[in-house]
């Protein structure tokens, strides 16, 4: 069996050749990483299984990919880019996903978002930067009600850093959950008592849009949002109008529906809100728990 790494860029390359063990199936690595759907048929010809980081992988141009059996998907989100349902109802193509392999990473990069945001630390970076000098009020966090929409392991990352930073934690999750120092609640409650909410959904046919109008108006006006999951769980049109309309305070987010931001995109134009380029699991730890990941993926696959 032969494996191909369609998009990995020079990084994530670096860290497949270094992992790869002698014993290990062939894997050929694209350093290229802006691949388009159409470029796929001509690359994965040959190999049947494909790792994807970031590149969608349509059914129709799988459906022209007749020796792929397997998707690597290096992460979680793996329905951004695919339906993996069809793919294995029509194509036979069985989707493998990654979890747990960067928790604490994400996890510090959502305790990073919500103290820059709390600090408005973005914002007067951008206008020192411009020669001028803006001071903004800050928000104290310690003593704050911080509310973790999801728990599964990075929520769990952030309740343990949070606690540390001596916030009180909510959680709500859609199945129940128990964890040291969290208290549970319902929906409506970890809204409407939350002064930073982080989101930590999975993206799937239920969550996609899962913060609604109806639901963030729920929010305090002084509620900073939180978004390290999938930009798809929340409604984006819905935040900008909360964000402009001073019925939300902040939003910092590492994910976005169209990945990457557009030039000129509305959130690059608000005052409040501060950007990072899905960037949360990328450090050297996570990288190399996501290949070694990857590569145990593939050797369970020729083991058969």
């Amino acid at each position: 069996m032969r494996a191909i790494f369609v998009d990995a860029g020079e990084a994530l390359g670096q860290v497949m050749r270094r992992l790869r063990r002698d014993g290990d199936m062939p894997v050929t690595v694209n350093v290229q990483p802006d691949v388009t759907p159409a470029e796929l048929p001509g690359l994965v010809a040959g190999h049947e299984i494909v790792i994807i980081d970031h590149t969608a992988l349509p059914t129709a141009i799988a459906r022209q990919i007749p020796s792929l059996r397997h998707v690597v998907f290096l992460g979680t989100g793996a329905r951004s880019y695919m339906n993996p349902e069809e793919l294995q109802a029509e194509c036979g193509i069985e989707v493998h996903i990654i979890k747990g392999y960067g928790d604490t990473a994400v996890a510090e990069m959502a305790f990073t978002l919500m103290w820059i945001a709390a600090k408005g630390i973005a914002r007067m970076d951008r206008e020192m930067r411009a020669g001028n000098w803006v001071r903004t009020d800050g928000v104290e966090l310690t003593g704050k009600t911080v509310g973790l929409l999801g728990f599964g392991g990075i929520a769990a990352e952030m309740a343990r850093l949070c606690r540390g930073a001596g916030m009180k934690v909510l959680a709500w999750n859609r199945s129940p959950k128990a964890a040291e120092g969290v208290e549970f609640v319902e929906l409506d409650r970890l809204l409407a008592e939350s002064d930073v909410l982080s989101v930590h959904l999975l993206l799937n046919d239920e969550t996609r849009g899962f913060l609604s109008a109806a639901r963030l108006a729920q929010l305090k006006p002084s509620a900073i949002l939180v978004n390290t999951a999938r930009g798809a769980v929340v409604d984006e049109e819905a935040m900008v109008a909360a964000l402009r309309e001073g019925r939300l305070a902040h939003a910092a987010l590492d994910v976005f529906n169209i990945e990457p931001l557009p030039a000129g995109h509305v959130l690059t134009t608000l005052p409040n809100v501060t950007l990072s380029a899905h960037s949360a699991f990328r450090t050297p730890g996570a990288s190399d728990n996501l290949i070694e990941a990857s590569l145990n993926h593939c050797r369970r696959i020729a083991a058969g």
